[in-house]
């Protein structure tokens, strides 16, 4: 990637799909609240599907430019064997904010709209109880949601086509994200507004992530750090596939459903990426 080369269109786009990403959350608040039953098949499917693409362009795209960039600075061995520890490192970093994000509030416990309009019997009457799941549940998302806002920036900076299925892939996860964080809002607060609000909030580090990101970039570029940093989204990517989407997808209780999307996104994703050669 050229730095030099980059134009305020290429920012502004990179900037603008993580915050489309980010504030899909919204989307699960509407969901939540208008439609009485989880269509199941569909999320099943479109999780995987989301699993697929984040997958194969992880390893076929971002981690093989990763490969590229430090091997010609730092040569074959030397590139590849820091290309694998960025890699494994991304993985590292995101699985620490997983484990250090309490079970109670961990936003990729899916629900379904049906159970998440049952309040818990020992919590029905207490709206504070409530309201600080809600809250809590948007920082969780929040602190999950940052290196997701990194990983669609750097990738749709140094290509705007990948950029785009990384930010179609990562807003369809944050969908059930936002469903978490608004229903125990709206029954504390009796307001859809400000359940939605907290909900469209809570995806706002996504673009955060994405300040990161253009800081980096713009600090301390060169041709190893955008190695180092693509291997580090590639990790944070494989990673979120396999323990939130696929998980999250099979809860659902449609297997099948979620490998079909899985393979018909790899699939998807491979014709573009030839398609864009």
């Amino acid at each position: 990637m050229d730095i030099l080369n980059l134009s305020t269109g290429n920012i502004l786009l990179a900037f603008g799909l993580t915050l489309l990403a980010g504030l899909s959350t919204g989307i699960g608040s509407v969901i939540a609240f208008f439609t009485k039953h989880t269509n199941t098949r569909f999320l099943s499917f479109t999780l995987g599907f989301s699993a697929g693409v984040m997958i194969y362009v992880s390893f076929v795209e971002i981690f093989t430019k990763a490969q590229e960039s430090l091997v010609l600075e730092m040569g074959q061995k030397n590139g590849t064997i820091l290309t694998v520890c960025a890699f494994f490192g991304g993985i590292l970093l995101i699985a620490l904010i997983d484990k250090l994000v309490p079970g109670f509030e961990n936003p990729h416990e899916m629900h379904n709209v049906e159970e998440l309009n049952k309040i818990p019997p020992d919590i029905q009457n207490s709206d504070s109880r409530l309201l600080r799941t809600g809250v809590f549940t948007a920082i969780a998302i929040a602190i999950h949601n940052f290196p997701e806002g990194l990983a669609t920036f750097t990738a749709a900076l140094s290509d705007p086509a990948l950029g785009i299925s990384i930010a179609a892939a990562i807003a369809i996860h944050n969908i059930p994200e936002g469903i978490a964080v608004s229903i125990p809002v709206y029954y504390a607060t009796k307001s859809r507004k400000k359940a939605f609000i907290y909900s469209f909030i809570s995806g706002i580090a996504e673009p955060l992530g994405a300040l990161l990101g253009f800081a980096i970039v713009f600090t301390f570029f060169s041709e190893i750090m955008f190695g180092i940093i693509f291997a580090i989204v590639a990790g944070i990517m494989v990673f979120i596939s396999l323990d939130e989407l696929l998980p999250s997808a099979q809860k659902y209780g449609e297997h099948h459903l979620s490998i079909y999307g899985l393979i018909i996104g790899m699939a998807i994703m491979a014709a573009s990426l030839i398609w864009l050669m």
